[in-house]
């Protein structure tokens, strides 16, 4: 047993010795890109391209950082200017530090909002739970949006069923679990087996975590292979690090307090909306979206026959047409005002 013991920890200390070399060599090869802004006691990293107004700022989904729009980004920066944020935790930014709330996420986009687009109201984007980001924001300050594009919002989560309650809590166990299991390096050479072509590695998942979990984590890297190539070894070396799945734990954990928010807006007046619906959405889903656009005078819904949940991998040209169509209304909105 004392035998047994002694090569357990030497095993986990060579894990934490190879993560922490692996942590700093990614550092050197993959620094931020963007530029990290003060924002209610941590830094955050934004990423920004292009001039004009109004801005675009898009919000990510549940545990995505700001690559998940490397395929969207630039070309709206080719016509106004579009900036990109990694949430406390994810990507870049600094660990969070309090408690994960609505209204700390909140705050934070506010203060990106208001350190990156000074100039004016902001067209905000958002893919899945960032969708409810930016729906409780515009609800709650009007003033600071010049309009909204929801992708495939989460509305299947507003009445969370007991299945779904187990769903959120398994996933904040298996969270905190890799965020240990990335401490000791477990994770790095396991994303390092995967992205390589071992097919062993899924089905040790399969014999650790079920079925699910690897089934998961098969997905999560297809959908990041959708992403240009360059930035697959991004991807996975921000996901070798503990915080991510600290992160990703906290955002799942505020899951239901975000719905909730989401669901109590009833009116977003006439601030332009788009909503766009992922085509392989059940038809009771995508009616549900385009519902939605009643809480705008000034909406309309948009289905991406082609697309998956992540509609910017699958459809980028879809979305930034989106986009540019939203800015140029407020364009003209302004003009017609000025």
């Amino acid at each position: 047993m004392i035998v047994l013991g002694s090569v357990l920890a030497l095993v986990m200390a060579a894990g934490a010795v190879y993560q922490m070399f692996g942590v700093r060599a990614c550092a050197r090869r993959y620094p931020a890109p963007g530029a990290m802004v003060h924002v209610d006691g941590g830094r955050l990293h934004v990423m920004c391209a292009g001039a004009g107004e109004p801005r675009v700022v898009f919000e990510s989904g549940i545990a995505a950082s700001s690559l998940s729009w490397a395929r969207v980004l630039p070309q709206v920066g080719a016509f106004t200017r579009a900036c990109a944020y990694d949430r406390a935790g994810l990507g870049w930014s600094d660990r969070c530090r309090a408690p994960r709330t609505v209204s700390l996420m909140l705050r934070q986009l506010q203060g990106v909002l208001h350190e990156r687009a000074r100039t004016g109201p902001t067209v905000l984007v958002g893919h899945s739970f960032g969708a409810l980001l930016v729906c409780a924001y515009a609800s709650a300050n009007p003033s600071d949006v010049a309009g909204l594009v929801l992708l495939d919002p989460p509305t299947d989560w507003h009445d969370m069923t007991r299945e779904q309650v187990r769903l959120l809590w398994g996933g904040v166990q298996l969270s905190r679990i890799g965020g240990v299991l990335a401490r000791l390096g477990v994770v790095r050479a396991s994303l390092a087996l995967l992205t390589g072509g071992a097919p062993g590695v899924p089905r040790n998942f399969v014999r650790i975590f079920g079925p699910t979990a690897a089934r998961t984590l098969e997905r999560l890297v297809g959908e990041v292979r959708k992403l240009p190539p360059d930035v697959h070894p991004i991807v996975q070396a921000l996901w070798c690090q503990p915080k991510c799945f600290q992160a990703m734990a906290d955002h799942l954990g505020a899951l239901e307090e975000t719905v909730a928010a989401a669901a109590r807006v009833t009116s977003l007046g006439n601030i332009p909306l788009v909503i766009v619906s992922s085509g392989d959405q059940p038809a009771a889903t995508i009616e549900t979206h385009r519902a939605l656009t009643r809480l705008s005078s000034e909406s309309r819904h948009i289905v991406a026959a082609d697309s998956g949940h992540w509609i910017q991998f699958d459809e980028p040209a879809l979305v930034v047409a989106a986009v540019r169509d939203l800015v140029q209304r407020v364009r003209r909105m302004d003009g017609a005002g000025s």
